[in-house]
């Protein structure tokens, strides 16, 4: 005589109605278990997707700052040139004065000069 050694049968496994105590929802158990692990295999996936979803918004919201960022520095460096040609256009200004302020009074002191000797 062969011994049995297909143990499903003996733990209610396979096809309804084989084996013991299974009473035939070996198959309809495995089918809820296969739709179970699909619907949390699905739900992992969403997971995936809307953790990449917000990964990729929180790349596009740095990019941004990063720009800003850029931007301003733009901004403050044109600022800063603006600045200092103005204060060139001052001293400038300034040097022309004085220029001036200066040839006026070599002019004041040659007429001077030229009354006193004439």
């Amino acid at each position: 005589m062969v011994k049995n050694t297909d143990h499903s049968k003996l733990a209610g496994e396979g096809r309804g109605g084989e084996g013991r105590g299974g009473e035939g929802r070996g198959e309809e158990r495995r089918g809820e278990e296969r739709r179970g692990e699909e619907r949390r295999g699905e739900e992992r996936r969403e997971e995936r997707r809307r953790e990449e979803k917000r990964r990729e918004e929180r790349e596009r919201e740095e990019k941004r700052r990063e720009e800003k960022r850029r931007e301003e520095k733009r901004r403050e460096e044109k600022r800063r040139e603006e600045k200092r040609r103005e204060e060139k256009r001052r001293e400038e200004k300034r040097r022309e004065e004085k220029r001036r302020e200066e040839e006026k009074r070599e002019r004041r002191e040659k007429e001077e000069k030229r009354e006193e000797r004439g």
